[in-house]
């Protein structure tokens, strides 16, 4: 079974972000200035021993991957940003890479979207737009891309390296695009590539072509959150919200409630777990974890909270997601949320408050399977 965890590099000063943010951003600053809205809202987070790392030393990835694959973690999905040519936050992965000693699989995936101030106030500025341009941009990026795939780390599937794209819908000649990287892999020797897309919009477009991926990821919570959305309207949706209110009721206390800014909006852990471990896959489907979601550290007074999360209920999930992924899914893959994704309250890494705790379920919840690490 191959547990592979999405990883975010904004960990490490770039100048871009010196320029847009102020001198030293990185996520830790969001995650230092995050504070509790409510009363039991767990913030600010804070990493063992208060461990904020500089991921521009290799030494912070020799220790992740080690504890990783001690717990059962086998690869880190790596958020690859490339606009028209221009890389932003690659030292981190480009270090993976030129040291073969950090030992646990990788792949990318490409975090195609125009970046904007939105996240923080709500405005729209751009700070750099995406722009895909043809069969001359497209070959250089494929050409980035090379060192990874003949890394021996790299994941594969039969010899074709595994691409993830977060938002295909975004790209106007996406077909053209994947079928000249697919030309230019077996160009370098490779049978092919082997492509998957993340984001849920392009998979709620009625109007998709995703015939060039083998698989979409759900990607979690976010995918379920959509596809309730979708179904608010259905007699069923109706009984569920009123399940998710009843038990939020029962969660948060009347004063909460009260002093709760209007625009952080609450989700509730164990029926959102409940809701993922019902979805019906299809062929194409990618089983998605979630370790927990708290967007609030970046949004400061907004943003989604997720009431209840802790690493005895995620091991519990994550073992029946395990068994879902064997017997219904037929898949050797589970994508989880996340690695270090801090500033959105989803990370495996120790904290002050659980310590290694979500890790040590990631290790039970494959025990309990039946599995090994490393199988």
């Amino acid at each position: 079974m191959n547990i592979i965890a999405f990883y975010l590099p904004q960990f490490h000063e770039i100048p871009e972000n010196n320029a847009w943010w102020g001198k030293g951003f990185t996520e830790w600053v969001n995650m230092k200035k995050a504070a509790p809205l409510f009363d039991g809202h767990y913030q600010p987070r804070i990493p063992l021993n208060e461990n904020y790392y500089d991921l521009s030393d290799v030494n912070v990835m020799k220790w992740q991957a080690s504890i990783a694959k001690a717990h059962g973690v086998t690869g880190f999905c790596f958020y690859h940003y490339w606009f028209g040519g221009k890389l932003l936050l690659e030292k981190p992965v480009e270090n993976f890479l030129n040291d073969a000693t950090i030992d646990i699989d990788y792949c990318l995936s490409w975090a195609n979207e125009t970046w904007t101030k939105a996240w923080a106030d709500k405005k729209d500025a751009v700070l750099i737009e995406q722009d895909y341009g043809s069969e001359k941009e497209w070959a250089d990026h494929f050409r980035y891309f090379l060192p990874h795939f003949q890394d021996k780390r790299y994941i594969k599937e039969e010899g074709k390296p595994l691409l993830v794209l977060y938002r295909p819908d975004l790209i106007p000649r996406l077909n053209d695009m994947l079928d000249y990287w697919n030309e230019m892999a077996i160009e370098a020797g490779f049978p092919g590539l082997v492509y998957a897309y993340q984001h849920v919009s392009f998979y709620l477009d009625d109007n998709r072509d995703d015939s060039r991926f083998t698989y979409h990821i759900e990607y979690q919570p976010g995918y379920a959150r959509a596809l309730q959305d979708r179904n608010r309207s259905s007699r069923s949706w109706r009984h569920a919200v009123s399940q998710i209110l009843i038990r939020t009721e029962k969660l948060l206390h009347t004063e909460i409630r009260a002093n709760l800014p209007q625009e952080v909006k609450k989700y509730d852990y164990d029926m959102t777990w409940e809701y993922i471990l019902n979805m019906k896959p299809d062929q194409k489907s990618l089983p998605g974890a979630f370790v927990d979601w708290d967007n609030t550290p970046r949004r400061q007074n907004r943003g989604m909270v997720y009431i209840g999360a802790n690493p005895e209920k995620f091991k519990t999930y994550f073992s029946r997601l395990i068994r879902r992924t064997i017997d219904e899914y037929h898949k050797e893959y589970i994508f989880i949320f996340a690695w270090n994704e801090w500033a959105e309250g989803g990370y495996l890494e120790p904290d002050e408050r659980y310590r290694y705790g979500y890790l040590e379920a990631i290790r039970e919840a494959l025990t309990e399977n039946g599995l090994l690490l490393g199988e």
